[in-house]
């Protein structure tokens, strides 16, 4: 089952204009977005997962500091698409849930292979952050997935529990400003570090700056005139 998001004419807010880049003349389907699943999921391998993180979640919330540590206070829906499981995890619980698949022995999702962003306008939560998870002991594989809103983009850092997504941090806060707290340098990474906004939003301007060619100035594409 799928939920359609939205449709789209255009990309990146070009309309209007001389643009010759095309993709004023671009057209977007409405989006299907994958729906919510519930347990069992009906794949043996995913309920085994789910089932041992819904256990080692009742285990950690005996510990003190983890009280508040349960499935249903750390997983807001469960995914399967296209045979892969993903889980939407609460913002503030993505690096306990994180730890808890690295240490538990049922588990042991021990690579974070990838930490990426993704902009999708239609939501109040436009901005995801997603984690794709490897258990190297049982060879299996997990996406994790966390919604921020613009106004409040901010997500516990996931590098004290995995080192590989230092610098992958770094890039999603360059491109979506994402902000990865406790992160040990969250600056930009590909962008000078006084760029202004966030290249890879859907609402980035498509124009980016005049390019000088042999004393001649190219303007960006959506300032350009059209010779239709």
């Amino acid at each position: 089952m799928s939920e359609i998001v939205n449709g789209q004419h255009g990309m990146f807010g070009v309309g209007g204009t001389g643009d010759t880049s095309g993709f004023s003349g671009l057209v977007r389907r409405p989006a299907l977005a994958p729906a919510t699943v519930g347990r069992p999921v009906g794949v043996d391998e995913f309920d085994e997962v789910l089932d041992g993180l819904e256990d080692a979640l009742a285990t950690a919330a005996n510990e003190p500091e983890r009280a508040f540590l349960s499935f249903a206070d750390a997983i807001e829906r469960v995914v399967v698409d296209r045979g892969e499981l993903t889980l939407h995890i609460k913002p503030e619980r993505i690096a306990d849930v994180c730890r808890i698949l690295r240490d538990d022995e049922g588990l042991r999702y021990e690579l974070c292979s990838s930490v990426s962003g993704v902009d999708y306008p239609a939501e109040d939560r436009r901005l995801h952050s997603v984690y794709h998870l490897t258990s190297m002991t049982y060879r299996r594989r997990l996406r994790l997935e966390c919604a921020v809103t613009v106004e409040n983009p901010h997500l516990p850092s996931v590098t004290a529990v995995y080192p590989t997504a230092d610098w992958q941090e770094r890039e999603a806060y360059d491109m979506f400003g994402i902000i990865y707290d406790g992160h040990p340098n969250l600056t930009r990474i590909l962008m000078p570090d006084d760029w202004d906004g966030h290249p890879q939003r859907k609402d980035y301007p498509l124009g980016g700056v005049p390019v000088e060619y042999k004393g001649a100035e190219i303007p960006p594409p959506d300032q350009r005139r059209s010779y239709r």
